[in-house]
């Protein structure tokens, strides 16, 4: 046995409650958010989870998120890194737009596929593929979050649905298919063992799924 990586979706923001996408855009928590963050606090540090190390990305939301996760247990000065290779996918000219309107201006079948799809990026030139954000979050997980798991760490990671859905695509073996159904829930911690080779050893998740989106 390795170390543990603790897997975490930011919070519900402003703009997840207005059904916008957002994707670099850089709303803040909702109060839902709020609570959705400092619960996942309260549930790890009834397990008596304590961390080595915390990442982050460059957006409000995640970085609040992480914070009130330490705050809860008890290590609100732990060190904390930012980076934007952990930042939600880029929406492209999607970005602000109402969901509900996007589908009615191209139709569901296109909307669900820029959301969902793995190879198929939303119009813009920025707009990002979960291929595009994978090429950008697998490299810094190898060579940034990795090597504290491996030395045995516990490890945080605070971060977004599609950066983390992502790296849960690597974790879990999903393929291309498998991973468009992928729904990760704001604010439920997920914790993976991980052998001294990197592979899964044990996968645990805080909360309910079901609902996600």
């Amino acid at each position: 046995m390795s170390g543990t990586l603790v897997l975490v979706r930011h919070g519900q923001s402003e703009w997840n409650k207005l059904n916008l996408f957002t994707g670099w855009k850089d709303p803040d928590l909702t109060e839902q958010g709020v609570a959705e963050a400092i619960e996942a606090g309260r549930i790890l540090g009834e397990r008596g989870m304590k961390f080595d190390i915390a990442f982050t990305s460059e957006l409000t939301r995640a970085q609040k998120t992480c914070q009130h996760i330490l705050d809860g247990v008890g290590q609100s000065d732990l060190k904390t890194i930012r980076n934007e290779a952990i930042n939600e996918r880029n929406y492209g000219d999607l970005a602000g737009l109402n969901k509900d309107d996007a589908r009615a201006k191209w139709g569901e079948e296109q909307v669900h596929i820029w959301r969902r799809s793995y190879d198929t990026p939303p119009p813009g030139e920025d707009g990002e593929s979960l291929r595009d954000t994978g090429a950008r979050v697998w490299p810094y997980y190898l060579t940034d979050i990795l090597p504290h798991v491996l030395r045995g760490n516990t490890v945080l990671v605070a971060a977004h649905g599609n950066s983390l859905r992502a790296l849960v695509m690597v974790l879990d073996g999903l393929g291309k298919d498998e991973v468009t159904s992928l729904n990760l829930g704001t604010g439920i911690p997920m914790i993976y063992e991980l052998k001294a080779d990197s592979t899964v050893a044990s996968k645990e998740v805080l909360g309910d799924m079901s609902g996600a989106h």
